[in-house]
């Protein structure tokens, strides 16, 4: 299994229709909307990726970078569609917005989860992330898992 992963513009047809897939699931698992503070939009995103197979070149994930300060980026809108989960696809995702933050200068990634998305929460731990205190406008949420990684303990 093959995964090209590339950068696009936040306004990208195909990666608005995923970010509308990913907001239509966690309102389905949560029964409302849960995004707190500002939605991500053009203007705050640093890099949006899109993450095709390599094969059928069918769009089947996106995520995207908005820092947060001089060497902190936070993971967001990542998404992989379901028919194409298992498939290490997040992780291939995952280490390239790492990649991306690291190359603007980045030295720690942080994120949140919701509660009922276990095979996120697992595909974070799996790949180095640890739980942290709620961060930012997810302070208050109690549907929130935040997590951390230190880049610059992982370049080894």
């Amino acid at each position: 299994m093959g995964v090209i992963v590339e950068a696009t513009s936040w306004d990208d047809p195909v990666g608005v229709k995923l970010r509308q897939e990913q907001e239509a699931e966690i309102i389905r698992r949560y029964g409302i909307d849960l995004e707190r503070g500002p939605k991500p939009s053009a203007a705050d995103m640093d890099v949006f990726l899109l993450a095709r197979d390599a094969e059928t070149a069918v769009s089947v994930g996106c995520g995207g970078l908005r820092r947060l300060d001089e060497t902190t980026y936070e993971i967001k809108r990542m998404y992989v569609t379901p028919a194409w989960r298992g498939r290490r696809i997040g992780e291939v995702l995952l280490r390239a917005l790492e990649e991306a933050a690291v190359n603007r200068g980045a030295v720690r990634m942080r994120l949140e989860a919701g509660i009922q998305q276990p095979e996120a929460l697992r595909l974070y731990e799996r790949c180095g992330y640890r739980r942290i205190d709620r961060f930012g406008h997810y302070v208050d949420c109690e549907e929130s898992v935040c997590f951390e990684r230190l880049l610059a303990s992982s370049a080894a």
